[in-house]
């Protein structure tokens, strides 16, 4: 989206497709947006490259013309070759002129001043006029959600494999640790490292229902006041490092503080997905990705 205002305030005309239906084995996610130029040039992706094409001349079109198109692509699986559509799925694009009278360009500036806020916003489409409004209520509903962030309590060697797998994810990392020899040096190079206690960290850290809190320290000093911070946030993933024993023993020093079994059950103890990991990197891909299946897992 963000190429979408730089252009506009340069003056270009623009479109901008979505994929609004999937069936089968698509390419891409329902809400995959491609932005598309008058003179061609583009950003983004539908099909992962196999319909680009069309989509980018009929994008051109509607770019100079005005107006709307929905596009199909289904094919059997048979003919998926030939048809463009290699993985054999089916999709429905819908591709609107990026102006008040389809994809209105004020709404590229409410989805930006609602993800600085950390909020959510849904976006609804009639597909009889083509037009878009801020809205949860039409035939296609579109959610966009905040940016998603990572609180790391620890400045040690996992978080230093686990930074750079949340910054390819697209999940903004942030460190805690009030220890200063473990953020000393080049390990976290371009990095900031809080050197707060993490409960005061988090506090002003303010976690939201796009945010994960991640304790890697095997400290209850540090762990714990964390976890209690993130327990009475709506944060979507939180997990702690431990064995199961340490994570036993922690479960009881938090239910003493008064949070119940339910409330418990929300932190991931032992952190990561069982995939046997045993180095640092390991481990920090096994924590990455169970934060991405809780991400995908919430309730829309």
């Amino acid at each position: 989206m963000a190429t979408a205002r730089a252009w506009r305030a340069a003056g270009h005309r623009c479109a901008i497709a979505t994929v609004i239906r999937t069936w089968g084995s698509a390419p891409r996610r329902v809400g995959s947006h491609l932005i598309i130029r008058e003179d061609g040039l583009f950003e983004g992706s539908v099909s992962g490259g196999c319909v680009e094409g069309e989509v980018i001349l009929a994008g051109q079109e509607v770019a100079r013309n005005g107006g709307f198109r929905i596009l199909g692509f289904g094919v059997a699986h048979e003919t998926a070759w030939a048809a463009g559509l290699a993985c054999g799925g089916e999709i429905e694009v819908l591709v609107q002129a990026l102006d008040d009278s389809g994809y209105p360009p004020v709404l590229l500036d409410a989805i930006s001043d609602a993800r600085a806020a950390g909020r959510g916003i849904s976006l609804a489409t009639s597909l009889s006029t083509g037009r878009t409004a801020v809205g949860d209520k039409g035939d296609f509903v579109q959610r966009h959600d905040p940016p998603l962030r990572l609180m790391i309590v620890g400045a040690v060697h996992i978080a230093q494999a686990l930074i750079p797998l949340a910054e390819a994810l697209g999940i903004e990392p942030v460190i805690c640790d009030p220890r200063g020899l473990f953020a000393a040096g080049p390990r976290f190079a371009g990095h900031t490292v809080d050197s707060r206690w993490p409960d005061e960290a988090l506090a002003d850290w303010k976690p939201d229902a796009a945010s994960a809190v991640v304790v890697l320290t095997h400290d209850p000093k540090l762990d714990d006041p964390a976890l209690s911070v993130a327990l009475r946030s709506p944060a979507f993933y939180i997990a702690a490092l431990g064995s199961r024993k340490n994570h036993a023993n922690r479960l009881e020093r938090l239910a003493a503080h008064g949070f119940d079994a339910d409330t418990l059950a929300r932190i991931h103890g032992p952190a990561g997905l069982p995939i046997g990991a045993a180095t640092p990197a390991e481990i920090a891909l096994s924590i990455a990705a169970q934060m991405v299946g809780a991400w995908r897992a919430r309730p829309s």
